[in-house]
């Protein structure tokens, strides 16, 4: 009888970095528990999205105010001083004072005098005097100069300095067809152009006049976790009023229709010799989340992030110290005596395995999470496909980022216990610290999320963070000091860190 000798199916050595991840993936794939872990760690974060629970800072009732030209929530309350213009035309002003009001905060209450940074007064040429019409205006300011502003998002700044009967400022509003332009001057005679505005429909008749608004004043604690505040007013006189149009009556309109919790009487206007008092309070600007406490982003949604970073976390360190536990980490090296391709091999399986997870789960959570909420009477911010496109695909990049960390620190360590606490100590404390519950002031806070790897939760923030809208732009709001892939970045940054130091390590130890 011949006996055929046995052949493995293995080709003998040396082995390329397919094969290592080819073995690698298989030895992942048999051991059921991290399986386990991986499809638990991606459901958590969907169910955390799909609790009942989930709620908003403020019910849609309560939140859905006006939506502007471009589809995003609004503030739009002034004193407008107007009358119709018919076709092309221009209105020319000399602001001469711009002073305010600002309720105290204290028990006795009442009005101080007081200017707000962005208190605005000027001219301005609007589709209509619904809330959230297309519109351009230039104006002085509290603190900021003179700026043209357009569709509530858009701004550029113009003369510098505030306005006084000694230092007056002319403005200048010329509209032709859609396009409406801004000018300025420090003596009627020597204009400069501002800015232009094309307002896409604007109606053959548009109102023209003359406005005053004041936003909030707003007084943040040391933290700037708590925001404690009153209504304002803005007061604006002008004169040298010229249209290039047979004017009619001028009508006083306070758009919007409160008072903010002003004194009776306080909002309206005045005329004589030739001279316009006008009193508004409110602002024209994009509505932002922070100090009103108004709705929530997508962001809500992926709540259970941490849940399945600390799942994967655990499974990413599991994978490399399992081997030192069972002393089978020797076995790994003698059919791979590269170190380095190794644990190159192992985060590619970890983070790949984990990125799938992360995105399966953080997919379910925005797309779901959404109705949730709207289902329980929350405001969420409209945000575009593309950018719930990128807070999906970045949470997964995080997710699978950590896990990577947590297998080049159980390298380090050779402990999975102790690997997972590191991750935990790096990337959620600094985020319950900073965000969930902040403890510290500004400054140190800012710098966590800028320098830690908790600042690749960056990549989940959608607000944008308006400079001519005064709010508390801080992270437990949901403003983050770095861009979204900047914070990814820093992450990624850590990572390679890790892997460079378990590199090292492993080549000077023995397994």
């Amino acid at each position: 009888m011949i006996v055929t000798p046995y052949q493995s199916p293995l080709r003998e050595g040396p082995y390329g970095f397919a094969d290592l991840l080819r073995a690698e993936w298989t030895k992942f794939r048999t051991v059921r528990g991290w399986v386990i872990a991986v499809l638990a760690a991606a459901l958590l974060i969907a169910v955390f999205a799909l609790l009942p629970t989930q709620q908003g800072s403020c019910n849609v009732s309560a939140c859905t105010g006006p939506v502007g030209p471009g589809g995003e929530q609004v503030s739009d309350s002034f004193y407008f001083v107007h009358q119709p213009l018919g076709g092309n035309g221009s209105i020319t002003v000399r602001v001469t004072s711009l002073t305010g009001q600002i309720q105290r905060i204290t028990n006795s209450g009442g009005m101080r005098a007081g200017l707000v940074p962005w208190a605005k007064a000027g001219i301005i040429i609007t589709a209509s005097t619904r809330q959230g019409s297309a519109y351009a205006a230039v104006m002085v300011t509290g603190s900021h100069g003179v700026r043209m502003q357009d569709d509530f998002t858009q701004d550029v700044a113009g003369l510098p300095g505030a306005v006084t009967a000694a230092a007056p400022r002319w403005l200048r509003l010329t509209r032709s067809g859609d396009t409406v332009t801004g000018y300025d001057s420090a003596d009627g005679t020597h204009w400069t152009r501002v800015g232009t505005a094309t307002l896409t429909g604007l109606p053959a008749t548009a109102q023209v006049g003359l406005f005053a608004t004041s936003p909030p004043y707003l007084q943040t604690s040391a933290s700037e976790a708590s925001i404690s505040g009153g209504p304002s007013a803005a007061t604006g006189v002008f004169d040298h009023v010229g249209l290039t149009w047979h004017g009619g009556a001028w009508v006083g309109l306070n758009v919007g229709g409160g008072n903010d919790g002003l004194p009776a009487g306080t909002l309206g206007f005045s005329t004589g010799a030739g001279t316009f008092t006008v009193t508004g309070s409110g602002d024209i600007a994009p509505a932002v989340a922070g100090g009103a406490g108004i709705g929530v982003t997508i962001t809500q949604t992926l709540v259970g992030t941490f849940a399945g970073l600390i799942v994967l976390a655990v499974v990413g360190a599991m994978f490399i110290t399992a081997e030192y536990r069972r002393h089978l980490f020797g076995v790994t090296l003698m059919a791979s005596p590269h170190r380095g391709r190794v644990l190159a091999a192992k985060a590619v399986v970890v983070g790949a395995v984990t990125f799938t997870a992360g995105l399966a789960g953080a997919a379910i959570a925005v797309v779901l999470g959404q109705r949730v909420l709207r289902g329980n009477g929350a405001y969420v911010y409209p945000v575009s496909a593309l950018t719930q496109v990128r807070v999906i695909v970045g949470t997964a990049a995080v997710l699978a980022v950590a896990a990577v960390i947590a297998l080049a620190i159980g390298a380090i360590l050779r402990r999975g216990v102790a690997a997972v606490a590191v991750v935990v100590v790096v990337i959620v404390l600094p985020y319950l610290f900073a965000v969930a519950a902040p403890v510290l002031p500004a400054g140190p806070t800012d710098w966590l999320l800028r320098l830690t790897p908790a600042a690749a939760l960056a990549v989940q923030q959608t607000l944008v963070q308006y400079p001519q809208v005064t709010n508390t732009y801080i992270p437990y709001y949901g403003y983050y000091p770095l861009p979204p892939w900047a914070g990814l970045a820093v992450l990624c940054a850590w990572a390679a860190l890790a892997l460079g130091l378990a590199v090292f390590l492993l080549r000077r130890r023995d397994a």
